[in-house]
């Protein structure tokens, strides 16, 4: 079960005014798949769905990160994009 922390970094990047970068994105997207679901162990998307193969490879990135470092990761990605 996430922290509450973690739950409220998850509601605070929603609070932002300014969409971070797609790089940025990618990660938030990564680190809270793999901190709520854990490993991707889905098929990767077509060739064509140039998003969706994009957030597929950066969760595969994070592989074997456990669901609590990646929800510190989170969190600290959270903080830098608000403070």
């Amino acid at each position: 079960m996430p922290s509450a922390e973690f739950e409220a970094a998850a509601a605070k990047i929603k609070e932002l005014t300014v969409s971070p970068s797609n790089d940025n994105l990618l990660k938030l997207y990564a680190l809270f798949k793999q901190a709520t679901v854990g490993n991707n162990d889905t098929t990767r998307p077509g060739a064509f769905d140039f998003k969706g193969k994009a957030k597929w490879d950066a969760w595969t990135e994070k592989k074997d990160l456990s669901k609590e470092d990646a929800e510190k990761q989170y969190i600290a990605l959270v903080a830098t994009l608000t403070a």
